[in-house]
């Protein structure tokens, strides 16, 4: 089966008719570098034709493409699975998850069990640090801040950074978000330690949290001015809390970096569109299983 392109959801419905279509498309990408069964390491194998497991020829152990993934027994089956995948793939805007649940005749708890699911799966690998000119900036979520001299840590409000690397032209590269405690510099690093190269050329405004930073990073700190000195990265913060405000009736703070990762993920792939939806699928299924207690909220 060949992979999914395209942001059509004709196309996606018309390659992907039924669940087993589904369990088709993932066991070619859990098997595409070969077979080596898990119990006796033995590769040769028949292929069980109900739903495309993997039958073990020297010791039978059967291995279905989904277990141990985050498909792993999903109750409210596959089809429906791969469209919200698709929708949180394929879709710039944010969706209702209520009417999304209501279209795939699912009940909305199960639609957003299964979304936080895969946005663990949208989380950044920070394998590929930006480089070139990055701009760095905090920000707060649910209000302007009190207006003062420095960053007021008392706040209730959500407090976050990001990082937006250009490319030549000026246009947006990659963007990164982390969610700060205070406005410290041991906060504040964070961010440059996963997302940030030591050779990128770094500016940020004159908040003094930022001057440590200068021992190891090529950084230079200009006047704010509002957001006029890169209109960029305000252009960006603009737009996810945007997103945020227009998706979500209500953000808590355990659940507000997987939204960023979600908004990141489609940002960074905005030049791989066509290959969006297979990019995240073959994410998915490298990542283990995540279980109920993984995505609740804490109490």
């Amino acid at each position: 089966m060949e992979k999914f392109t395209g942001e059509s959801i004709l196309e996606f419905t018309d390659k992907f008719k039924t669940d087993l279509d589904c369990l088709e498309y993932l066991a070619e990408i859990k098997w595409k570098e070969g077979f080596k069964c898990v119990k006796c390491n033995h590769t040769k194998f028949t292929i069980r034709k109900k739903n495309f497991a993997r039958d073990c020829n020297a010791c039978h152990h059967i291995e279905s493409p989904i277990v141990d993934t985050i498909f792993h027994r999903v109750r409210f089956g596959l089809r429906k699975a791969f469209t919200i995948v698709f929708e949180m793939s394929a879709t710039t805007k944010g969706f209702s998850t209520k009417q999304l649940a209501k279209r795939l005749k699912i009940s909305r708890t199960t639609a957003t069990n299964f979304i936080k699911k895969v946005r663990i799966s949208m989380a950044s690998s920070t394998s590929q640090p930006m480089i070139g000119q990055v701009f760095v900036d905090e920000f707060v979520f649910g209000g302007k801040e009190d207006l003062k001299q420095g960053r007021s840590n008392n706040s209730k409000k959500k407090k976050l950074i990001i990082a937006v690397e250009t490319n030549d032209t000026g246009g947006i590269k990659r963007v990164y978000f982390d969610q700060l405690e205070d406005y410290s510099c041991k906060e504040i690093r964070k961010i440059f330690d996963k997302h940030i190269s030591k050779s990128a050329s770094i500016k940020t405004d004159k908040w003094t949290g930022y001057n440590p930073l200068k021992k190891e990073f090529d950084l230079k700190q200009i006047k704010s001015d509002k957001g006029k000195s890169s209109k960029e990265l305000h252009t960006i913060i603009h737009q996810v809390k945007s997103w945020l405000r227009s998706t979500f009736s209500w953000v808590h703070k355990e659940h507000i970096q997987k939204y960023l990762d979600e908004f990141s993920y489609r940002i960074n792939r905005s030049i791989y569109k066509e290959n969006i939806f297979d990019l995240l699928i073959n994410r998915m299924m490298k990542t283990q299983k995540v279980l109920y207690q993984d995505i609740i909220i804490s109490k």
